[in-house]
């Protein structure tokens, strides 16, 4: 049942994607805020096909604490269901940090192009983090959302990646308040997996951390330390009693 459910929800995602991505090329002259509301139409329509035909239903803790200002969202990395959830549940437009070849995927990447979002060159090593720290700015002056995944890439539920410090040295350069968010979406939708399985993702957004006073690499660990922690309250079976 779950590879029927998985293959039908593979083809829902290919033949929306095409028709969504040509509408993209469309409406591209329109203003920016109007172009990302269409275009997340098609993450909107992938988040509820997931609850109608792979089942995966989700509940969400903690958005109260979502400020009505700046903010940048600092979030574990299991799935590509978070990104979905990220672009279209969040009360601001967001912008992920991705690397800029994704621009040359067919359909997909036309519709992330128009978006005007975080696009980074990786092969220039560290100055990758001086483009976060300058593209983001801008983001952030334009009233929009940086979402950043401090692990880089997806990680599989009990493990834990090296958090990288590009969304902490953004905030504290700066001085934007940043939010941890935790979640399993992992569980339902493992990394690189054709087969997704019914269920319920938790996602919980954490206390407001404020960059005053601290370096990116402190900041960094307060993240890394809320994240974890939380990940063994959501799952501690995956854990064994280890610490992070």
């Amino acid at each position: 049942m779950n590879t029927l459910r998985s293959g039908l929800y593979m083809a829902f995602m290919v033949v929306t994607v095409i028709p969504y991505a040509l509408a993209c090329v469309l409406w591209a002259p329109l203003p920016l805020h109007w172009r990302y509301v269409l275009t997340t139409g098609w993450p909107r329509m992938c988040l509820w096909a997931a609850r109608w035909i792979l089942g995966i239903r989700y509940e969400v803790t903690g958005m109260e604490k979502l400020p009505d200002g700046p903010l940048i969202i600092l979030s574990k990395h299991q799935s590509a269901w978070e990104t979905l959830f990220f672009a279209t549940q969040m009360p601001r437009d967001v912008v992920f940090v991705y690397k800029k070849e994704l621009h040359r995927v067919p359909f997909f990447g036309w519709g992330l192009a128009l978006l005007s979002m975080i696009p980074i060159d990786r092969r220039k090593g560290r100055e990758s983090f001086d483009q976060v720290v300058s593209i983001g700015g801008r983001r952030l002056r334009e009233g929009r959302w940086p979402v950043l995944f401090p692990e880089g890439t997806r990680v599989a539920p009990g493990e834990i990646g090296r958090y990288k410090q590009g969304g902490a040295l953004l905030a504290c350069r700066t001085n934007t308040p940043v939010i941890p968010v935790a979640h399993n979406a992992g569980e339902r939708w493992p990394r690189n997996a054709f087969i997704k399985t019914p269920g319920l993702v938790t996602v919980s957004f954490g206390p407001i951390i404020l960059p005053e006073g601290k370096t990116p690499a402190a900041l960094n660990a307060e993240v890394q330390a809320w994240i974890e922690a939380e990940m063994r309250r959501l799952n501690p079976e995956r854990y064994d009693g280890t610490t992070a």
